[in-house]
């Protein structure tokens, strides 16, 4: 296997620094270099943008399927727990039904993967998924630790939040839960149950926060909390999100996740513009692109303790590299403009994931199994066989399924 090389000629978005004309040199499956060369070189298109590859905060991997489920006609819910009755009433669910575990979770990796994901958090417990994350084609990170929601109307994962926390304490890995989505008394908390269970701390991971108060807000940022804002997910189901720019004022390490297709954007990319969107309809001015391209990159990477490997290009972590062909000047407003049509190549620890076809021997020289698809005209090359995967969908369920996130088969 090709051990080293090097990418020349694009743009470096670090993200805390811009690097014209970059280098990066892979060596095994860390970066190397930023400024040397190998004697294995590839010489990229001018133009290109080089980042990161996102991290998605919040997903879960068994609900990636369409068409979304939820309130109708402009309607909301009061918590989360209607949303679960309408779910188990779906013709959807039964659709769904008809796919198997491990399929699900292999639509849900790609789908990460076609949005320039490298790393995501499915958050179930660890029986439901550690079976399943070695088959993946992006990295799924099994070093958390969790509970459902703060309420007595969650699903009661984990061993108690008291249990969790300290084991995330103890172990060095993030405590991450749902918290204060809904309108209801208890909902609104979450903050509160925590603080008297003595679980208000660094470790923690906040989703969806849509009960917030200001005081909340203090108290979580004061701690050191981190919160996965997942925007579409908010409007979706509750028509509001959470009070964003004073989390941001405040100096919340805030991180932006998708959650499921079930009730979330069709992907990462897709919640980035969403989020854009929906700040300059609440507060009338455009959110800064470089926020929004942290909030994908350093901060789920502080969220999830694992700052000294991924989220930002530099030497010593891991080769997690995303280059795509920019549809604006600024590499921070070109980030936050990307679709999937628009992605290079991919890499994960060193070995391409995903790219044009023109990279084909890198697949080769990195041992890396892969198949071809065409994604807007151009054939590109892919970790695994997702479209063998769409055919195998398709057969269960009957029909030609179309899933929004599948950048082919359409």
């Amino acid at each position: 296997m090709l051990a080293t090389y090097s990418l020349s000629g694009s743009t470096i978005v670090t993200p805390d620094r811009i690097i014209r004309d970059g280098r990066v040199k892979v060596e095994k499956n860390r970066i190397k270099s930023l400024t040397d060369a190998s004697k294995v070189n590839i010489e990229l298109d001018s133009g290109i943008y080089c980042y990161p590859a996102l991290i998605n905060v919040h997903d879960h991997l068994r609900g990636n399927y369409l068409p979304r489920i939820g309130p109708q006609n402009g309607d909301y819910y009061l918590n989360w727990s209607y949303w679960e009755r309408d779910l188990r009433n779906s013709p959807v669910l039964v659709e769904r039904a008809n796919i198997s575990v491990d399929q699900m979770y292999l639509l849900s990796a790609y789908k990460n993967l076609f949005a320039g994901v490298a790393t995501v958090n499915d958050h179930f417990p660890h029986e439901f998924n550690e079976p399943l994350i070695p088959l993946l084609p992006i990295r799924v990170i099994n070093n958390y630790t969790l509970a459902h929601e703060c309420s007595s109307f969650d699903l009661n994962w984990g061993d108690g939040i008291e249990i969790e926390h300290r084991r995330a304490v103890e172990r060095g890995h993030p405590f991450i839960t749902h918290l204060e989505e809904g309108f209801d008394e208890e909902s609104q908390s979450g903050v509160e149950i925590l603080e008297r269970l003595n679980c208000l701390d660094d470790h923690d991971v906040f989703i969806h926060c849509i009960g917030f108060s200001d005081s909340d807000i203090r108290k979580v940022r004061a701690a050191g909390a981190s919160v996965a804002w997942c925007p579409a997910w908010n409007v979706f189901m509750f028509n509001v999100t959470c009070k964003i720019r004073k989390m941001i004022e405040e100096g919340v390490n805030v991180c932006i996740g998708t959650d499921s297709t079930a009730t979330g954007s069709v992907n990462l990319l897709e919640e980035i513009r969403f989020a854009r969107y929906v700040y300059k309809r609440m507060y009338g001015e455009r959110l800064d692109a470089k926020t929004l391209v942290d909030m994908v990159t350093t901060h789920p990477a502080k969220a999830f303790w694992m700052e000294d490997k991924i989220g930002s290009v530099e030497e010593g972590k891991y080769a997690d590299l995303l280059f795509i062909r920019p549809r604006e000047g600024d590499p921070y407003e070109a980030l936050v403009s990307a679709r999937m049509e628009d992605i290079e190549l991919m890499i994960q620890e060193g070995t391409p994931i995903y790219g044009d076809e023109k990279y084909e021997e890198l697949f080769r020289r990195r041992d890396c199994d892969y198949s071809t698809i065409e994604v807007n005209g151009r054939r590109m090359c892919v970790k695994g066989d997702p479209a063998g995967l769409l055919e195998r969908v398709r057969r269960a369920v009957g029909f030609k399924k179309v899933l929004d996130y599948l950048p082919f088969g359409g």
